[in-house]
């Protein structure tokens, strides 16, 4: 319902012609009619047709005479007459279209005929438009007043003449209102010419306009001129629930589009087998439940079993029907719904669980981060990474032990004096040097050399750390000082040749 100059922009922001349902294709506006017939000539000698089809506020239109043989065209501004001064319109219809348009709505081209007075001017341009702006703050007013004077009514639109000499107010309302008071306390605060104008609900949906629940606009604003009956029937015959919440409109009516297609399912339903008819079997007697018009499948249920349901075709329901007045006996449904059974296989695999119901009953276990120190040592020797820049190789950390006391290790060599006599007594127990030192090149069970750190630890306790040659020692014995060093029975000690005999 929109021209081109109204579509969107690059960035998704309406472009809009700006003319305020005033351009030229007069699109913008409710209950349009395009000129089919606009580029095509007229025969020789054949005079235009003389009638201007002029929309005024909300989708009013009138039909005017042109007796004054104006060039007009459609988007044209014109003062027309009215019963009492002139009226402001815009021309949306000219040529033969007129014509085929008042003979579709019955209006004579005899009797009352109302004319076109010349094209408006700016200053009549001006006094509507100071005339319309005045529109929506009287509505509030005058809704409020109605509530003062305690009417059941309801004021829907305003609208000023083009000369701003009158205003017509229109409402709704379910029964007969005296408005007598109201219209004076109108005509006092307004200080205009007031008339009054009853409508019904759907003329005033299709004034006011709107969006349905189909996401479109109304049909009764755009396109839809007679409003026909609607009954809760139409929507039994399309099996719809009976719910006024969704069967309703924007008027509170039921909606005008439930007819639309309500011929269409009254052709369908002729193959059906009425509802009403019992379905006769051995096993017992069948009761429709439902019906599927798009399929032409029908289900039944046995009376005293409803919760089971069988399924069967229009064709074996009108077998059945033809069986059951010749009185010969049908074995039970089942044996028709078999051929109806649907294979359930599912065409996928449930491989990873994701449509088991119980998945989410067990928490999901948190897991802990493991360091791998192979990949991490197999990674440092890399000098290069991804992207190929060579980076420093990660040095692993040790860790560096204190070193233990002489006394602790039983198995260190003292360091041996070569200017000390040998003794010769086998049965002699050497004597510990208190001075002696650690030996660095000691062997494996011996002491290691002490780290220049080592200084600030010599207050610190020393731990005792258990050998791996002496199985026998146990780890949390305390040294003592006093205690005498065995003898190392294992290695013999090299005798000294510089020693004296």
């Amino acid at each position: 319902m929109a021209c081109e100059s109204c579509s969107t922009g690059k960035d998704g922001q309406p472009k809009g012609c700006k003319s305020n349902g005033t351009c030229g294709t007069d699109s913008c506006n409710k209950l349009t009619v395009f000129d089919w017939l606009a580029n095509m000539s007229l025969p020789n000698g054949e005079a235009p047709f003389n009638w201007i089809e002029v929309r005024f506020k909300n989708g009013r239109k009138e039909y005017y005479k042109n007796t004054e043989n104006l060039t007009l065209s459609i988007g044209d501004i014109v003062a027309t007459q009215a019963a009492n001064g002139h009226d402001i319109g815009m021309v949306t219809l000219t040529g033969e279209l007129v014509r085929v348009q008042m003979k579709r709505k019955k209006i004579p081209q005899d009797g009352d005929i109302l004319k076109i007075y010349r094209k408006a001017s700016q200053r009549d341009i001006d006094i509507w438009s100071e005339a319309r702006d005045k529109e929506e703050p009287m509505k509030v007013k005058a809704r409020q007043y109605a509530i003062d004077l305690k009417l059941h009514m309801k004021i829907s639109d305003i609208e000023y003449q083009g000369d701003a000499s009158k205003a017509t107010f229109y409402y709704t309302a379910e029964e007969r209102v005296d408005f007598r008071e109201l219209i004076k306390v109108f005509a006092r605060e307004f200080r205009t010419r007031i008339e009054m104008k009853q409508v019904g609900f759907r003329q005033e949906a299709a004034r006011l306009g709107g969006i349905g629940s189909c996401g479109r606009e109304l049909c009764c604003s755009t396109w839809l001129t007679d409003f026909r009956s609607v009954s809760t029937s139409a929507a039994r015959y399309q099996q719809l629930s009976l719910n006024p919440q969704k069967l309703a409109g924007q008027c509170g009516k039921l909606k005008c589009c439930l007819n639309y297609e309500l011929d269409t399912y009254l052709d369908a339903l002729k193959a059906f087998p009425k509802t009403e008819v019992k379905l006769k079997t051995q096993k017992g007697t069948a009761v429709c439940q439902k019906t599927d018009i798009f399929k032409g499948h029908m289900w039944y249920a046995y009376e005293g079993e409803w919760m089971n349901w069988h399924k069967i075709t229009t064709e074996q329901a009108q077998e059945i029907i033809a069986l059951n007045k010749k009185n010969e006996p049908v074995g039970s449904l089942e044996e028709y719904a078999v051929d109806l059974l649907e294979d359930t296989k599912v065409e996928f695999e449930n491989v990873v669980g994701q449509d088991s119901l119980t998945r989410f009953d067990q928490p999901k276990k948190t897991k802990r981060r493991r360091t791998n120190r192979n990949s991490n040592s197999n990674k440092s020797n890399d000098n290069t990474n991804a992207s190929g820049v060579e980076t420093k190789p990660a040095v692993k950390r040790q860790v560096r032990k204190k070193p233990a006391r002489a006394s602790q290790n039983p198995t260190a060599k003292a360091k041996q004096n070569p200017n000390a006599k040998q003794n010769t007594n086998p049965n002699a127990k050497p004597k510990p040097n208190p001075n002696a030192k650690a030996n660095p090149n000691a062997t494996e069970g011996g002491t290691k050399p002490k780290s220049r750190n080592s200084r600030n630890r010599n207050k610190r306790k020393p731990q005792n750390k258990q050998n791996s040659q002496n199985p026998n020692q146990n780890p949390n014995a305390k040294p003592n000082p006093n205690a005498k060093a065995k003898p190392n029975t294992t290695s013999k000690p090299k005798p000294n040749t510089n020693a004296k005999q």
